[in-house]
């Protein structure tokens, strides 16, 4: 009876520590990106406030969710701060209640959250970063759109040679593109003309560039404010170049991969993406870990100060090492399954060896 009592008591006050720090991060996110997007407002001058905050409003999920560990870490260090320096977990161990049944219902709680956010948080953010990054191509167009991970490259062949193109950035799937130039070769692969265009829209059979300016070889340029570009690619072979995994939700990955698979194109992409969102109850289950074995000491002991500095360097080491073994899946270097659970499961195993011998020496 004392042992469910306190399961109820633990899970209400985990999870309020973990909401808090996660609309606590939402919050300090959402005001900072909008005050970003304010500054390029003022650079560009095209821009409406209300609309800037709309723009920050799509922006912020996709963000949180990458920072959605740290939530997590920082909501269960200060629950169970909250615990050790009200003395409820001295009243907990002398009721007879170990470690391990205090911490059962945070670590269920962080599983479930790390479910909710792979199966229903990541598809609204994938739906608010499309929305986003269409609404930041029409403000901004391709001087403020691009950067370094929305710049595409896609090589296509024609009747008469192949084309490669360009694009700043992607939307709707990868169906339209902003920020497009086109390198034209001949049958030969001689060097014929240069596209540049705004916009580029998929239709069946050709590319409508908008806004286009074409220089051929050795002949003045010219412009037309619609340019047709033929293609023999198929949209889904569109949205396998252009489209982020990020852009694609959870329900759509597993289509994506079969579909990179049965065109032989590389899906190593996709894969990580789909192992990283099944593999996230599990990293906020060692971030619960982490904070348990960096907060449940008793707060009269001292030395408290190191030991939560250790458990953010903890938990820090373990995004950085997440990083780094996703960005050797996306290189084909390791497999995407390994890439993706190793950090999790050496993270969990870790702060598990630490309470261990914590708790029974």
């Amino acid at each position: 009876m004392i042992g469910r009592t306190f399961a109820t008591y633990m899970t209400r006050k985990f999870t309020g520590a973990v909401t808090g720090a996660f609309f606590g991060t939402f919050g300090l996110v959402l005001i900072v990106d909008f005050v970003e997007q304010l500054r390029r407002v003022e650079d560009s001058r095209r821009a409406p406030t209300q609309l800037i905050a709309l723009l920050a409003i799509y922006r912020v999920p996709a963000f949180i969710e990458v920072v959605l560990p740290f939530a997590v870490l920082v909501g269960a260090m200060l629950c169970f701060l909250g615990l050790s320096r009200k003395l409820e977990l001295v009243v907990a161990r002398a009721a007879g209640l170990s470690a391990w049944q205090f911490l059962a219902p945070a670590l269920a709680v962080a599983a479930l959250i790390g479910i909710a956010a792979a199966t229903l948080y990541n598809p609204i953010a994938s739906d608010f970063r499309e929305r986003g990054m269409q609404l930041e191509s029409q403000l901004f167009g391709r001087a403020y759109g691009a950067d370094s991970r929305n710049d595409f490259w896609l090589r296509q062949a024609t009747n008469g040679g192949q084309v490669v193109m360009n694009a700043a950035s992607a939307t709707e799937r990868g169906r339209r593109l902003s920020g497009v130039t086109a390198l034209v070769y001949g049958a030969d692969n001689g060097f014929l003309r240069r596209i540049d265009a705004e916009t580029a829209e998929l239709n069946d059979g050709y590319w409508t560039l908008h806004k286009a300016r074409v220089t051929p070889v050795n002949v003045e340029p010219e412009n037309h404010a619609t340019y047709r570009l033929p293609t023999q690619l198929t949209p889904e072979q569109v949205r396998q170049s252009f489209v982020m995994p990020e852009q694609v939700s959870f329900w759509e990955l597993p289509q994506f991969i079969d579909l990179a698979r049965k065109s032989g194109l590389p899906s190593a992409r996709f894969e990580l993406q789909y192992q990283l969102l099944l593999a996230r109850p599990l990293l906020l289950m060692a971030m619960v870990l982490v904070a348990a074995a960096a907060s449940l000491r008793f707060a009269r002991l001292g030395g408290l100060g190191r030991t939560i500095l250790g458990g953010v360097v903890a938990g820090f080491l373990l995004y950085v090492g997440s990083e780094l073994a996703g960005n050797l899946g996306r290189s084909n270097l390791v497999p995407p399954v390994l890439a993706a659970w190793s950090p999790a499961f050496i993270g969990a195993l870790m702060g598990f060896m630490v309470l261990l011998k914590q708790e029974d020496g």
